[in-house]
């Protein structure tokens, strides 16, 4: 398949290239080999209409409206109404939301001179309904200004809407979401089942935009959890991959600081019922704050963001690691300095590595390890 937008759209640079990029997969196999395990077997899924999640700049003139991304280093946009790797409803409520500016006369945000209203397009699909939460971004401080043309977007983006909100960003930052919400229409969350669990996506928490290649990670995390464990889950967010372990029998305690992910989370729970619920428990803040939980724990599991872990967490995973330690990066250059310091400790041992090509046709790579506390390991 021909992508119709490169150039000069960036966001594909491997564009038709399978697999990871070539560098990251010969640091993984290094890796391995140190460890005594063979080189990894890259785990790939659908490469075209898999991102069910997407943030589009809005720019242009009320006339001919653009939506789509930044060119490199600039703020130069690229319309991209027929991206090969969005959902198809990512694209059609762009195509909507064009209608509407057009009807509507609504200004486009500028990046240089900070005026013009409309700013953002964010788009969430959930698989089950087939339709699509969709926030719009305004620069401004309350949503009466914008309420024409999400009354003229709902009409026409119709029956496919889960739910439309609008987001207030004031700021001059590159920041693409503001503080302030407000919803129109829908309901208050999507939700997708994933590893036997619903899991619930307020519009302002993280969820992972390729959803396919993300249940083969949670199904893969979730068989290196042996039969009871007590596990412990660093950077839960709305709780994708621990809800599952608490359906599943386990007692699960999570720790997120997002006050949206842990909204999401906390219905999560609920819905799992008031038994699996006593097998829970929610710890709120930085990660690096809840050191403690992971005393007595089986597992710990940690899903950091881009930066990866910080600094105290590294070090008592390095320095008194858990029976097995579940590690799922989205950057490759912290997790490898990240594997280095757990195994110089000498007391874990990588049992397992597993890439992920969750970002095709991209140079980002999502990285799943098992790591093993050593029989042997010297006292710490």
């Amino acid at each position: 398949m021909e992508c119709p937008h490169r150039p000069p759209c960036p966001g594909c640079p491997r564009f038709g290239e399978p697999g990871i990029i070539r560098t990251v997969y010969d640091a993984l196999t290094v890796l391995a080999r140190s460890s005594g395990l063979a080189p990894p077997t890259v785990v790939e899924g659908p490469a075209h209409g898999h991102r069910h999640r997407a943030r589009l700049a809005v720019r242009g003139r009320a006339t001919s409206p653009k939506i789509g991304i930044f060119q490199e280093d600039s703020h130069r946009i690229t319309d991209i109404p027929r991206c090969v790797v969005h959902h198809p409803l990512v694209n059609e409520a762009a195509a909507a939301l064009k209608l509407a500016v057009r009807k509507t006369g609504v200004t486009m945000y500028g990046d240089r001179s900070h005026r013009g209203l409309l700013r953002y397009l964010q788009v969430v699909v959930e698989r089950q309904s087939r339709t699509a939460q969709v926030v719009l971004v305004a620069n401004d401080e309350t949503p009466d200004a914008l309420v024409p043309t999400a009354e003229a977007f709902a009409a026409a983006f119709g029956p496919k809407l889960h739910s439309l909100w609008w987001n207030g960003n004031t700021d001059t930052s590159n920041a693409i979401l503001g503080s302030d919400w407000h919803r129109w229409s829908g309901p208050e969350t999507t939700c997708e089942t994933i590893g036997g669990a619903r899991v619930f996506y307020p519009p302002g928490a993280f969820g992972q935009a390729n959803l396919p290649l993300a249940d083969r990670i949670v199904e893969l995390v979730h068989g290196w959890v042996p039969e009871g464990a007590r596990v412990v889950e660093y950077h839960a967010g709305v709780g994708a991959i621990g809800l599952g372990l608490v359906a599943r029998g386990h007692r699960v305690t999570f720790n997120e600081v997002s006050r949206f992910s842990l909204a999401g989370l906390n219905l999560g729970l609920d819905a799992l019922g008031v038994e699996a619920r006593r097998r829970a428990a929610v710890l709120r803040g930085p990660a690096a704050n809840q050191l403690g939980a992971m005393d007595g724990a089986d597992v710990v599991i940690c899903d950091p963001p881009r930066r990866g872990l910080e600094e105290p967490l590294l070090e008592r995973l390095a320095a008194d690691p858990p029976p097995r330690l579940i590690v799922v990066s989205c950057n490759p250059d912290a997790f490898l300095d990240e594997s280095r310091a757990l195994l110089r400790s000498g007391r874990t041992r990588l049992a397992a590595l597993v890439p992920f090509a969750l970002f095709p046709y991209t140079e980002h790579v999502e990285t799943v390890a098992l790591f093993e506390r050593r029989a042997d390991a010297p006292a710490a």
